[in-house]
């Protein structure tokens, strides 16, 4: 590990506060019905389901293959599936989306001495998976206007010791991945997305998660494509998916030089299969997220204080995981976020105040005043 001097700046980058609302995550498969009325306004039940999602899991129920290594076949097909649709050569499936960043930060080795670049604005999984690795997390700092890490600070974040970038695209919105890119490349460094909440978001027209080396991803239960847990790392880098794969499975088995680090970090065939099954109308419900987003930036165009979280130029399309704003009690009389909050949930709004910075919170200071 460092010594307590190398955390220099380890609480210095504040994030900047933002209210988060889920109302463009209730979603169902079929369109809405009115141009005037967003579909799944009157509820917030999730996940959904039907009958296809109970046979899948009978299916897999009575086959007696409940794992990878049991002889299913739901794994490889959901591998196989995603890796098409996020235009990856490979697709790793692993049991949540905090597994598969431990499986690709273990699969690049970090470890000891090493400093990873991450946002402040983000869920504490991303912070975890670094210290798991007993690395030291390096927080950027948070653009104001888009609540995406500023590619500027990124930049000033680096040190001799910073061995990897991990960005967010939090919320389902891709982080301006221009301004990563070219600072990843001037820098001779590894870029890792942390695409756990953003499936189908593109950055010009391309979906994330094979820009840099890899991303991950996430289906907990709370994700638009989700299966209770599970994750998954895409990437168009042969040598990498075969040590992802190799450190996700005990024994591993995929020709990769070993690191002689392994977990067991694997989807059930449980998970794959109830995943295959909600893939079938993923792509619609995220038709209709897109139109409830659109209905709802529409309408808040129309109310002072009201400032929806503005989309870098290259997102071609969002992942609308959350829909994100800030809001500015001063044109609201003065009114607290905290009583703001509590009057949309009267009027039956599902919202909350999104992320605390990670740097404020005592789970990260502790780490930092840690002597060890």
């Amino acid at each position: 590990m460092h010594s307590p001097a190398s955390r220099r700046n380890f609480l210095g980058c504040a994030a900047t506060a933002a209210l988060a609302a889920s109302l463009a995550r209730v979603s169902a498969a079929e369109p809405k019905t009115a141009a005037t009325t967003p579909h799944g306004a009157s509820g917030t039940d999730w996940p959904l389901i039907d009958v296809a999602d109970e046979k899948a899991l009978l299916d897999v129920l009575h086959s007696g293959k409940w794992g990878r290594t049991s002889g299913g076949a739901r794994n490889r097909e959901f591998e196989t599936v995603f890796a098409q649709r996020m235009q990856a050569k490979h697709c790793i499936a692993t049991s949540s989306g905090t597994t598969a960043l431990l499986t690709a930060l273990g699969a690049l080795n970090i470890g000891p001495g090493d400093e990873v670049v991450l946002p402040p604005y983000t869920f504490v999984a991303t912070f975890n998976a670094i210290t798991a690795n007993f690395a030291l997390p390096v927080f950027a700092d948070t653009d104001p206007a888009s609540l995406q890490v500023d590619p500027t600070s990124v930049a000033a974040a680096i040190t001799p010791a910073t061995r990897l970038l991990l960005p967010v695209h939090i919320a389902g919105t891709a982080c301006d991945l221009d301004g990563i890119l070219a600072v990843a490349k001037e820098r001779k460094l590894p870029v890792l997305e942390d695409a756990c909440q953003a499936p189908l978001a593109e950055w010009r027209g391309r979906p994330v998660g094979t820009h840099g080396i890899g991303g991950c991803f996430s289906f907990q239960a709370s994700k638009n494509l989700t299966a209770g847990e599970g994750g998954a790392i895409v990437t168009n880098d042969d040598e990498f998916a075969h040590r992802c794969y190799n450190f996700h499975t005990p024994g591993g088995g995929k020709p990769a030089p070993s690191l002689g680090r392994a977990a067991n970090f694997r989807l059930t065939e449980f998970q794959a299969a109830l995943l295959l099954s909600q893939w079938r109308r993923f792509e619609a419900q995220q038709t209709t997220r897109a139109d409830n987003a659109a209905h709802l930036t529409q309408l808040l165009a129309a109310i002072p204080g009201i400032a929806p979280a503005r989309l870098a130029a290259g997102n071609t399309r969002n992942g609308w995981h959350l829909y994100m704003f800030r809001y500015e009690a001063a044109k609201f009389s003065g009114l607290s976020r905290a009583k703001f909050l509590q009057a949309l949930a009267k009027e039956g709004v599902a919202a909350s105040a999104g992320y605390t910075a990670l740097n404020r919170t005592p789970h990260v200071q502790a780490l930092a005043k840690n002597p060890h």
